[in-house]
Parts: C-alpha cells; sequence; structure tokens
C-alpha cells in the first residue's frame, strides 16, 4: 500500500461522505505513517475513486439507505475477513450486490458515484472497474490486435464493478447475451459486489437480458427502484 501524506484530499467535498460515517472532517487527516492505517487506506482507495468518478459527478454523495446499508455490509465482511486472515488492511473482495432500476435521469449514476466515494473513505480497501454496458460490449468485440479475453477478465475479476445502463438497447444480440451471462455467472458464482443500474424496469429485464441472466440478478442483487422525474430536463 503506498504511503500518501495528509493534505493530498483538500478541496474534494469529502465532509459530508466523512460525516455520514460519523467521523470528524479532519479524520483523514491523521499521519501515523502507517500505510496501512484505516486513514491511509482512505487517502488512496479514495484518490484511485476519484480518477474513475466523471468530473460531473465529482459530489456525488448517496441519499439512497438502500446504498448506505450496503456499503455498511461490505465494510463489515471486509473487517470481519480482516480478522480472521490477520491481514494488515480489510479489503472488499466479496459480498452482496445491488440493482439500481428507474426512468432515465432519475439519478442512478449519481448515486452509484456517490457510493463509490463514500464506500473509499471509510479505511477499507476498495478498488473498483467502471463502465457503461454499451463500453463493455464495445470493449470486447473482437478486433485486430486486441485480445478480448484479456480485456473481459478485466471486468469479471474486478473487486468492485459498476455497470451502468445494463439493457439498454432493446432485446440483447448474441453477442451481448454471451457477454452478459458470463461476466455475471462468473460474479455471481464468487459473490463479487457489483453494483448496476438499468433504464428497463423489473418486467422488461428478462426481455432485454433474457432468462438465464435474469434469474442470476435475481438471485444476487437486492433491487432498489429510484423514483422521481427526469434531473436533466429540470436543470
Amino acid at each position: 500500500m503506498q504511503y500518501i501524506p495528509p493534505n493530498n484530499l483538500r478541496g474534494h467535498d469529502l465532509a459530508s461522505l466523512l460525516a455520514a460515517r460519523g467521523l470528524a472532517p479532519d479524520w483523514l487527516q491523521v499521519n501515523d505513517f502507517d500505510p496501512h492505517s484505516p486513514q491511509n487506506v482512505a487517502r488512496h482507495t479514495y484518490s484511485e475513486v476519484a480518477a474513475l468518478v466523471p468530473f460531473h459527478y465529482r459530489s456525488a454523495v448517496p441519499t439512497l439507505p438502500e446504498l448506505r446499508q450496503w456499503i455498511d455490509v461490505l465494510v463489515a465482511a471486509a473487517k470481519e475477513a480482516q480478522a480472521a486472515r490477520n491481514a494488515p488492511m480489510a479489503t472488499v473482495l466479496h459480498g452482496p450486490s445491488l440493482l439500481l432500476l428507474g426512468r432515465v435521469g432519475t439519478g442512478k449514476t449519481y448515486e452509484s458515484y456517490g457510493a463509490m466515494r463514500e464506500l473509499a473513505v471509510t479505511g477499507v480497501r476498495a478498488q473498483w472497474h467502471v463502465t457503461t454496458a454499451a463500453d463493455l460490449y464495445a470493449a470486447l468485440r473482437p478486433r485486430h490486435g486486441i485480445d478480448s479475453e484479456a480485456e473481459f477478465r478485466t471486468y469479471r475479476d474486478a473487486p468492485l464493478l459498476l455497470v451502468d445502463d445494463l439493457g439498454a438497447g432493446g432485446k440483447p444480440s448474441e453477442f451481448t447475451e454471451e457477454v452478459n451471462f458470463r461476466l455475471i455467472n462468473h460474479r455471481y458464482e464468487r459473490q463479487m459486489p457489483t453494483l448496476f443500474t438499468s433504464n428497463a424496469d423489473a418486467d422488461q429485464l428478462r426481455d432485454r437480458l433474457g432468462d438465464r441472466v435474469t434469474s442470476r440478478l435475481r438471485e444476487m442483487c437486492q433491487r432498489v427502484v429510484v423514483k422521481g422525474t427526469d434531473r436533466r430536463r429540470a436543470a
């Protein structure tokens, strides 16, 4: 674990995230020169997460209680595994997944990036990979000079994965259905935490994703319906 000195994260609007965790605003500034201290793990993890969060969502804060509960479960599981292994730090490796459902513009992506930011400041190591479903399929389409299987493994094996807009575009093609199944089945069998968002409602998921994928999503994910109007139209 790389040591990151205090003050590295000034200007990142972290006070509300720390307060949600019951932490003082200056908690991240504690300097004990221990690369595995919760504060340094948080500084290191948040620096990685900040590089993944788009500028538009740089101040996102989760508001859904289900997301906060999910974070609590992941943190508790990581600390339990740390104690069992006598590891130097707690790391998120296994846990439940979430599926955020809602119409376009209701804030699913905002909530997802907010959850990433808040989990990052808990002092638990959380390594994310982030994609939209459309970008995932584009990255994995066979093309000259690209090892599609190696590319697939970066998503498949990510300790934490965000897949935004799953099921967009209507019925799946043979290619997208295979990608969805291989990715979700792998993570389902290993209980690897995954955060999905989708504009499809519960009744549309089967048509858009197929029976095999929908069945696994139903078991591995807590479904959370995000309600409201299109925030982008109101802006």
